[in-house]
């Protein structure tokens, strides 16, 4: 009788081995969660100072279009928001995938533009927007919407 007690005590040590090892891979490999509180909305208004050329040309944009102010949330070139990213080129693109449909790709900036229009009814509207830098130029690469799965 001993010895089964040992038998069945030995399995459920290698079970629980088993499961927690599986367990610990799991969340290793998932890696950190990450969601749009992680990065906040910047106020562009007229009396807000640019940090970059995308920023600037935001800024500018909205002034032409009367639309200040303009909400941004820069999220630089995060990959993990880039796979999030839908667009009317891309769906989930990555860096790779980037460099082939832009050849000469130096730089790009994924951001998130937030802004208010009262014609023909007000609403706000949110859209992203991907820029590319090709032979020192910037450019839109495409724009969509970021989808933030629950």
């Amino acid at each position: 009788m001993v010895k089964w007690g040992k038998i069945i005590l030995i399995i459920l040590i290698i079970d629980l081995v088993i499961v927690g090892g599986y367990l610990g891979l799991k969340s290793l490999s998932k890696g950190e969660k990450i969601s749009p509180t992680d990065f906040e909305w910047i106020t562009i208004d007229e009396s807000y100072t640019p940090t970059n050329q995308i920023e600037q040309f935001i800024q500018e944009d909205a002034f032409k279009q009367g639309i200040l102010p303009v909400y941004l949330r820069n999220y630089d070139q995060n990959e993990k928001v880039l796979k999030k990213f839908r667009g009317s080129r891309f769906a989930g693109p990555k860096e790779a995938e980037l460099n082939m449909m832009f050849p000469g790709l130096e730089n790009w900036l994924l951001v998130e533009i937030k802004y208010k229009v009262k014609q023909p009814r007000e609403r706000e509207i949110v859209r992203a927007v991907l820029y590319v830098m090709v032979k020192g130029e910037w450019l839109v690469g495409d724009s969509g919407r970021i989808i933030w799965k629950k």
